[in-house]
């Protein structure tokens, strides 16, 4: 057995790819495509060619382009119009276009410099990290169409799905960020007009300059109290209905007992209240709130199946096709799906043959063949050539759409009452309401006036300020650290559920193993093939779009385009051809034996093996080769492992119970073993349901997460208590999950895992520290010397250093677990 390595070959001086299907010579230069040229050709007549001096070979690849002009034509709608664009006064238009082809500073040099390949381009403007482009452009002098066409033709087609007419609500009207400018703005000008009070007795401070500067404090205050502060009074009453107690329970008691015990100062003349303290609690939290829910605005962690459907569809009108919007698609049409192109409805195909990827939605990695008069499911993706069907069910009625939409589907909200701030609130509010308690029948046997002011002194100064701030500062220090890793979670408080995790279920296609790649091996005859003979298989491959002879393709030099004569794809069986003088048969043991060609016994190295009885290997798929009527061999196709699976498997076996849920069948259990170990349970051909019953089993009595990839995992990800979504392209699609995690990532989850428990100790250690600023307040406040100088400092001094060391220790935990240098 011998392994083809790829042979060098030439490369595009556009995008840097292999010349694998054609090639183009032109100005003195190397294209792979007709399309790679005519981008080059585009660029070099719009003086744009400083692009190329950026980056070596920066383009991005473009197939086909002459086909764009009709893809687009449903852009001419202008209901579509209206909910694609941002912006639109009849004169000028602005709209916001997903580009996941931007991937190095050149793409953002030439997108930004739109405005010369299109002069009614007012301004363009590239967000890296959302891999989106914002244009803004004269109505009347382009289209939307036009302009969409225009970014096609250079190789950025945009991403236009269903998805996109669904109305997003923008950062810019976020009632948090209302509500901490609100608190900060009062909290700032409180501080200025308790400046007096701090240092001068109130005495020496004229009477009417005091009760001034306390109602401008109060003034401050209203807003903060009835506006800012409105989340955790409604967090602390939701909980108390319930019967329970979460960590706005405290914080509520703390607010409503500083306000009251200030406002009582203010009217009655006493004093001149704690308003400086109100607002500054108030402002800290929110910013703690804040931090806590900055996860990363360019990801999406609540995608359904409209993220996957494009936009549009061409239908077939007579002899003609049109662009139909998906969403206007009616049952007895005929749409036209080509290759690449995922079909978003129920249908039945009216073309001969048809080679369907559902692993979009099953996980079943092999592609599915299908015949005229088969039924073909939503999400199903051609990678034959172009074929036609008939719409049996509205889009809203597929099988997808209902998959999606049942409630197993969409999880319970996040279970708040399992974090770790919660479960301590419980005994904290109650001993804080004790010792309130307490204090008060202490002191009301000599002074009621003092008893009072204990009571309340006692409640303001153990309100958890700096406890509600380790938390959300810990585990947002967290966030950011893990995403320089390759991990993007959606909140803070996964950090800890991560922590508690015992079970681990890992999908297997597209999350364990590569989508890109493919372990091919040769077994010949003779051994390896020549390269005259690879050069003539490649050029014989080349015509077909099977997803095998694309694989096949990626380990063969670049073919120099020969003319193929007699060219036959037989459905299902292979391809056949004359190149030359030499007849090639590439495809399925049948297939050989149909076109006459013997099959011989197999010989590499020094031993020797019987070819396999079918075409089913149990490794991978199997393609024989021969030519002239002599069988050369044959090449194994199995998937490609991720790197370090097998010590990655090794370490997480020490600690938690492993499992394996996949789509795909049992073809590679053997394979695996090694890999995932004996004790490692595995599940195949497991339907989406399958996955969330296994996955809802199993959370009973343990905590799971799932580590998937596909639609198909969505069910099994929100069903668990994380739920990590494996990307090859972070901005691309993932289903909804708790965090997204760069496929190359996969093998630091230990060392993720061990960061989380960390990270949980840290929370427990600034617990401890912000339990030590209460105790030393609450020895002033029973006694009943709670002044507004010492609450103005302590308060914001406990929570700056909560957070300065959450900070330190989040970091130090990062370089122990290897995560940070």
């Amino acid at each position: 057995m011998t392994t083809s390595p790829p042979i060098p070959a030439l490369v595009c001086d556009h995008c840097g790819q292999s010349c694998l299907d054609t090639r183009v010579e032109a100005l003195d230069r190397l294209f792979c495509c007709h399309g790679c040229r005519t981008v080059f050709e585009i660029l070099q007549d719009n003086g744009l060619t400083h692009y190329y001096r950026l980056e070596d070979r920066p383009g991005i690849r473009l197939d086909n382009a002459e086909e764009h002009a009709s893809r687009f034509s449903y852009l001419d709608d202008e209901t579509l119009q209206a909910q694609l664009l941002d912006f639109s006064n009849g004169v000028t238009a602005t709209i916001t276009l997903r580009l996941p082809q931007i991937h190095c500073a050149s793409c953002v040099w030439l997108l930004e410099n739109l405005r010369r390949l299109e002069p009614a381009v007012a301004h363009s403007e590239v967000d890296f990290l959302r891999r989106e482009l914002a244009v803004t452009y004269q109505v009347d002098s382009l289209s939307l169409r036009r302009l969409v066409e225009r970014l096609a033709s250079i190789g950025y087609e945009p991403e236009i799905t269903l998805d996109a007419t669904t109305p997003k609500t923008g950062f810019t009207q976020d009632p948090l960020l209302r509500k901490i400018g609100i608190a900060g703005f009062c909290f700032g000008n409180a501080m200025l007009f308790s400046l007096p009070e701090y240092f001068a007795d109130a005495g020496e401070l004229n009477t009417s300059w005091q009760r001034l500067f306390s109602g401008l404090n109060l003034v401050l205050a209203l807003p903060v109290l009835l506006y800012s502060s409105t989340d955790y009074l409604r967090g602390a009453l939701r909980s108390l209905s319930q019967a329970t107690t979460t960590i706005d329970v405290p914080i509520a008691l703390g607010i409503v007992a500083l306000f009251s015990r200030s406002l009582y100062e203010i009217v009655s003349g006493a004093g001149p209240g704690y308003m400086d303290s109100f607002t500054g609690l108030v402002f800290f939290l929110l910013l703690g709130k804040l931090f806590q829910r900055n996860s990363f605005s360019a990801l999406s962690f609540e995608r359904d199946y409209r993220s996957y459907f494009p936009l549009a569809v061409n239908v077939r009108d007579g002899h003609e096709e049109v662009s139909v919007p998906v969403s206007a698609l009616e049952p007895g049409q005929r749409i036209i799906a080509r290759h690449g192109e995922l079909i978003p409805a129920d249908c039945r195909l009216l073309s001969t043959h048809a080679l369907l990827d559902f692993s979009y939605v099953t996980g079943e990695s092999d592609p599915v063949e299908a015949s005229r008069g088969d039924q073909v499911w939503a999400g199903g993706r051609v990678v034959s050539g172009a074929i036609e069907l008939v719409v049996l069910r509205d889009v809203s009625q597929s099988y997808l759409t209902r998959l999606w939409n049942q409630d197993l589907f969409h999880g319970p909200a996040t279970d708040d009452l399992s974090l770790l701030a919660n479960r301590f609130s419980r005994w904290f509010t109650a001993a804080v309401v004790s010792i309130a308690v307490l204090t008060a029948l202490y002191w009301l046997q000599a002074d009621p006036t003092i008893a009072i002011h204990a009571a309340t002194s006692v409640l303001i100064i153990a309100c958890p300020c700096a406890l509600a701030l380790s938390t959300p500062f810990t585990t947002g220090a967290a966030m950011n650290l893990l995403a320089r890793v390759g991990l993007y979670l959606r909140e803070g408080s996964v950090v800890e559920k991560l922590a508690g995790i015992s079970t681990i279920v890992f999908d297997k296609t597209g999350t364990l193993t590569s989508t890109h790649h493919s372990d091919v091996v040769f077994a010949g005859t003779d051994g390896d093939l020549t390269a005259a003979q690879k050069l003539g298989l490649a050029a014989l491959l080349s015509n077909s779009v099977h997803p095998l002879s694309r694989k096949l393709l990626d380990q063969l030099p670049a073919a120099t385009s020969p003319e193929v004569a007699e060219y036959l794809e037989a459905p299902g069986l292979g391809i056949s051809g004359r190149i030359d003088k030499t007849s090639w048969c590439v495809g399925s043991r049948q297939w050989l034996i149909q076109n006459g060609v013997p099959l011989e016994r197999i010989v590499a190295g020094t031993g020797s093996e019987q070819l396999h009885a079918d075409d089913q290997d149990p490794t991978g798929a199997t393609v024989h080769i021969a030519a002239n009527s002599i069988h050369l061999g044959m090449y194994r196709l199995g998937h490609a492992y991720r790197g370090g699976l097998s010590q990655l498997m090794a370490q997480l076996r020490r600690r938690y119970q492993l499992m394996l849920l996949s789509g795909d069948n049992d073809r590679e259990r053997q394979r695996l073993l090694p890999l995932m170990g004996d004790s490692t349970q595995m599940h195949f051909s497991q339907s989406p349901e399958q996955k969330l019953a296994t996955v809802q089993r199993l959370e009973q009595s343990q905590s799971v997460m799932m580590v998937g990839d596909g639609l198909n995992d969505a069910g099994a990800l929100r069903g668990s208590s994380v739920g990590i979504a494996v990307s090859e392209q972070i901005a691309a699609f993932s289903p909804a999950c708790d965090g997204i995690l760069d496929a190359d990532a996969i093998h630091r989850l230990p060392a993720i895992l061990h960061f989380a428990r960390l990270c949980l100790g840290i929370v427990i250690a600034s617990f401890i520290l912000s339990l030590a600023y209460n105790i030393i307040g609450l020895s002033f406040a029973v006694r009943g010397n709670l002044s507004p100088l010492l609450s103005a400092v302590l308060m914001p001094l406990s929570s700056v250093s909560v957070i300065a060391f959450t900070a330190i220790a989040t970091r130090g935990a990062a370089r122990w677990t290897g995560l940070r240098p």
